[in-house]
């Protein structure tokens, strides 16, 4: 039976394809590439590219995820996180940015960063005035009709 096994190259450590998951927690400093199935903890400062036919469940925690495979985790990235076409992510995603594309589907919970909504409008740095105090004020005309 296959095994996914993980392989360094000179660039970009890599979970090539088999047919048996592979429980893992990792712990790498640059890019990674799964294009095989994890079940465990993938940890980076860099970049983590999930392909078509990568799955991974688990946690991931990097700077940023580009993925067009399947992922039951939940994610956490400093940077963005990009979903290609063919993705799916279901689970807890955390990150200041998140991209789509037109096919891809996320299920799940989203934390982007807001902690709180305005309650008004923010106020103009004082180097801006405001235009509408500047304003002519209407006046209506009762009892006559407008000249056009």
């Amino acid at each position: 039976m296959k095994r996914l096994v993980m392989q360094t190259t000179a660039t970009l450590p890599c979970w090539q394809r088999e047919s048996k998951a592979q429980r893992a927690k990792s712990r790498v400093e640059g890019t990674v590439r799964i294009d095989g199935r994890l079940d465990g903890d993938v940890h980076t400062k860099g970049e983590v590219i999930v392909g078509e036919d990568g799955v991974v469940k688990g946690s991931i925690h990097a700077d940023s995820l580009i993925s067009s495979g399947r992922i039951k985790a939940t994610v956490t990235a400093t940077g963005k996180i990009q979903l290609l076409k063919t993705a799916i992510l279901i689970g807890e995603v955390h990150c200041p940015a998140m991209l789509m594309e037109e096919g891809a589907k996320f299920q799940g919970v989203s934390d982007m960063g807001v902690t709180g909504w305005p309650e008004e409008a923010p106020k103009l740095p004082s180097n801006v005035r405001d235009m509408n105090a500047h304003r002519g004020k209407a006046v209506a005309l009762i009892g006559r009709e407008a000249d056009l």
